[in-house]
């Protein structure tokens, strides 16, 4: 994920009456960016230790003739469906149906293709609200959500996702909070899961509690499951936390949960794409399952459709290349699960009795660190970069709570996260 960086859209001496107020527009840069930009420039190089790209962080996983179904010879034919192409939609349902890590029943005709998530966001958000309305979101998260539901005129409302316990704890959704979080203007709820960066999975009560929230208060389920896949977290072996486990499981696919519910489950739209599945950002395919009772599942879907239709943003090559990228899940999704693994052990053993505390990772591409608060986590990261050429991203990027988290990508190329961890532990030490 790049760095927070301000929008370069508003000149100097500008009238501010000229452009819309959806956006701090002309935000000024945060420390860390601009130390980034300052330490590229002296060309000294950095141990950068949130590389979440695949293509960059593990080339070898990508042959040279990936993409030449991107230049099939009907890719010069533009026929454009609103749904997105039957194949493509085919390919998708197929992946979900024969999944490696979750087997979920899933209907092509249930499926919308959209050019990424983001958008996939932003059209969820201009189906359920009118100008003004709300949409609630867990914090911390992935911080483009509010720039995504502010060019879309809705309002975001966080609700707390807290983390209990000592080096033994975990995250967990407030319900009490989630609830008073929601007002008369409220349209829907999204739910990250595995959640970006915490790597916290729903449970079975939290999923309960938020289907009869919003079956209550006639709300849409907006689920973000880009890192489904990616489940990390191995069963429990001391007892008591094995049997509070079994009572009270981790929901590892959200979609086949709320499948499973029925004409009982909310209106609920499940987002996921090729940037994550097949860990190819660049190609810009997403997609949106659209599930729940009828005919309200319905009704929604048509006015999806018709959105997708006013933008016809996915481009016909890669929908068409689709059914042979997907075929490639497996190998990928086996190469990348083992590379996290493996720098989740690394970075354990690196913390290990150290006053660094890696917080548990249940899921997803990223660490959490919390460091003791003897400075801000921008500071960390400042000294982190000045002093020992380490680049990681502060907590304050996702919106936590309290000092102080550092952020890491657990697909780095492991010699970089261990030498980058040794400098960050040594720092801590010597701070």
């Amino acid at each position: 994920m790049p760095l927070p960086l301000p929008l370069p859209l508003a000149s100097a001496g500008a009238p501010s009456g000229r452009f819309s107020g959806r956006l701090p527009w002309d935000a000024p840069p945060n420390r860390l960016s601009v130390a980034v930009a300052q330490a590229r420039a002296d060309g000294a190089p950095l141990l950068d230790l949130t590389v979440s790209n695949p293509t960059r962080a593990m080339p070898e996983l990508y042959p040279a003739d990936l993409l030449l179904p991107l230049a099939e010879e009907r890719g010069l034919r533009y026929e454009p469906s609103p749904q997105g192409a039957d194949e493509a939609r085919q390919s998708i349902a197929a992946y979900y149906n024969a999944g490696a890590t979750r087997a979920v029943p899933v209907l092509p005709e249930h499926l919308v293709l959209c050019a990424s998530t983001s958008e996939a966001y932003t059209w969820l958000f201009q189906l359920l609200c009118d100008p003004g309305q709300s949409v609630l979101f867990p914090k911390p998260s992935y911080p483009l959500l509010e720039f995504l539901a502010g060019l879309a005129a809705a309002r975001l409302r966080p609700y707390p996702l807290s983390f209990e316990g000592g080096r033994t704890g975990r995250w967990w959704l407030d319900q009490t909070a989630l609830r008073e979080a929601c007002t008369a203007d409220t349209r829907a709820v999204v739910v990250v899961s595995p959640n970006n960066p915490t790597g916290s999975l729903l449970r079975r009560s939290e999923l309960a509690a938020l289907c009869a929230l919003c079956r209550e208060r006639d709300l849409a389920l907006i689920v973000d499951e880009v890192f489904a896949d990616y489940v990390l977290c191995r069963p429990p072996t001391e007892p008591a936390a094995a049997a509070r486990q079994a009572a009270d499981p981790l929901v590892h696919s959200v979609l086949a949960a709320v499948q499973e519910l029925g004409e009982a489950a909310p209106l609920c739209f499940v987002l996921s794409g090729l940037s994550k599945v097949v860990g190819l950002p660049q190609l810009k395919l997403g997609w949106v399952h659209v599930g729940g009772p009828e005919p309200l599942r319905r009704q929604a879907q048509d006015r999806l459709e018709l959105i997708a239709d006013t933008f016809l943003s996915v481009g016909t090559p890669v929908q068409l290349a689709a059914p042979r990228l997907l075929g490639e899940q497996p190998r990928v999704r086996a190469a990348l699960t083992a590379r996290l693994h493996a720098n989740l052990e690394l970075l354990h053993a690196a913390v290990h009795d150290s006053a660094c505390q890696l917080l548990p990772v249940e899921g997803g591409w990223y660490a959490v660190l919390r460091l003791p608060r003897l400075m801000s986590e921008e500071e960390w990261a400042l000294l982190l970069l000045e002093r020992d050429r380490v680049l990681v991203h502060p907590g304050y990027f996702y919106d936590f709570a309290q000092e102080a988290y550092l952020v890491l990508s657990l697909l780095c190329p492991p010699a970089v996260l261990a030498e980058g961890a040794r400098r960050l532990v040594a720092r801590v030490a010597a701070a």
